[in-house]
């Protein structure tokens, strides 16, 4: 009998750990491994090196004309508001900076892509993540239920307070996020499309104080629109969002973010999410803060560009990352299903090209996860392109877009 040959083990596993560590996968699709990034030049890549130049000339030239001192801009915008006062950390950002991204490698850079800085509210997009890992782990059975049926009175942690002092006597003393019969039908899918119309104050922000109508008379009065009626960017209900999910979890969120998607996609380990001095809660013993959707009052995420590509690069591949889906396919889906309100938003914050109304010049299946600042990563699925631009002016994106696309050589 002729003998068999065998490979021993210990053979393969150097290239059985290469596979694993995210180079190339059988679908051909290149995973950039943590700490490193293959790149490509311009014309490997497919793109005019002198074109795809003249575009990263552009986003230098055109950086966003706010002050760099973010706790400035805040003050001068935002803090302008009614209850506007900060109330959570800031950080000056630094040069206007970029990443393109094609095939997964990176194929341009600029400024200071390791540079942790303030996404704001690309911050949005992380938050809508963390809801969409308890999804696929059916912590919550449907986007479709009611918020309320997976909600706890919450405490919130105030250093000091007592409960048996007269002048406290029947006042209460903890958050209940969806009491009453307009907040009881928010469901999940509202609140992360942005159309809960969610009513009361959290952290000491009234929901009608953010971005109020210039008619101050109708802070108090408001028309109360059906939860999923009506789209307002409201970061009040946002922040709800992220306290009804820290309940679901009854973990830190950003501890959940790291474990089940930052590791996985082998992010870096600088990026830091805050919430408020006032947003701490006692959860299960625990004193944890619960963290905000983005910087209008301070907080959110704190990252770098090359960290910012390696989540666009997972939202690009509908949520896949080598072996591994992080996010299911079913929940993508969703996120990227438009809101019948707003065509052109999904979940927050992924931000639809639905009928090329968003950015004219790219395709209608391009998306993008969107900051102040601006703060942008550009997604083109069917181009398997990511685009990061940090500090351009918001105005000038489309046509920025535009000069990537026009640098592809044609085929």
């Amino acid at each position: 009998m002729k003998r068999q040959q065998i490979t021993p083990i210990f053979f393969l596993l150097p290239a059985l750990m290469l596979f694993q560590a995210g180079f190339v996968f059988p679908q051909g699709q290149y995973y950039p491994p943590a700490e490193a990034w293959e790149r490509r030049s311009p014309e490997q890549a497919g793109f005019e090196a002198a074109k795809l130049k003249e575009a990263v000339d552009f986003a230098i030239a055109n950086e966003a004309k706010a002050p760099r001192s973010q706790e400035l801009g805040q003050a001068q915008t935002f803090g302008r508001e009614p209850f506007g006062e900060a109330i959570g950390l800031f950080k000056d950002r630094g040069d206007a900076t970029g990443l393109i991204i094609s095939g997964g490698r990176i194929v341009a850079e600029w400024g200071s892509p390791d540079r942790v800085d303030m996404s704001h509210s690309v911050t949005k997009s992380f938050l809508s993540s963390v809801v969409g890992l308890a999804f696929d782990r059916r912590l919550i059975r449907s986007l479709q239920d009611r918020a309320a049926d997976y909600s706890a009175v919450t405490l919130p942690y105030v250093p000091g307070q007592r409960f048996d002092r007269a002048e406290e006597f029947g006042k209460q003393k903890y958050i209940d996020l969806f009491a009453g019969p307009h907040n009881s039908k928010i469901t999940w899918e509202h609140l992360l499309r942005q159309t809960s119309d969610w009513e009361g104050t959290l952290w000491g922000k009234p929901d009608w104080a953010d971005r109020p109508d210039r008619d101050a008379t109708t802070w108090l009065t408001r028309r109360r629109n059906e939860p999923g009626a009506v789209y307002e960017y409201n970061d009040v209900r946002v922040n709800v969002l992220a306290l009804a999910a820290l309940n679901v979890w009854r973990r830190p969120l950003p501890e959940v973010l790291r474990e089940h998607l930052m590791d996985p996609i082998g992010a870096s380990n600088t990026w830091r999410w805050y919430g408020y001095e006032n947003s701490f809660v006692v959860l299960d013993g625990r004193i944890v803060q619960s963290v905000s959707g983005g910087g209008h009052w301070g907080g959110g995420m704190f990252i770098n560009a090359y960290d910012m590509a390696r989540f666009g690069l997972l939202t690009a591949r509908g949520g896949r990352w080598g072996e591994r889906q992080l996010l299911s396919a079913e929940y993508v889906r969703q996120a990227r299903t438009p809101t019948a309100a707003q065509p052109t938003y999904g979940f927050m914050n992924w931000f639809l090209n639905t009928d090329r109304k968003f950015y004219p010049a790219v395709p209608a299946t391009a998306f993008a996860h969107i900051g102040n600042g601006t703060n942008l990563i550009y997604v083109d699925p069917d181009s398997d392109l990511v685009i990061v631009a940090r500090w351009i002016e918001n105005g000038k994106i489309n046509e920025f877009l535009e000069k990537i696309y026009l640098a592809r050589r044609q085929p």
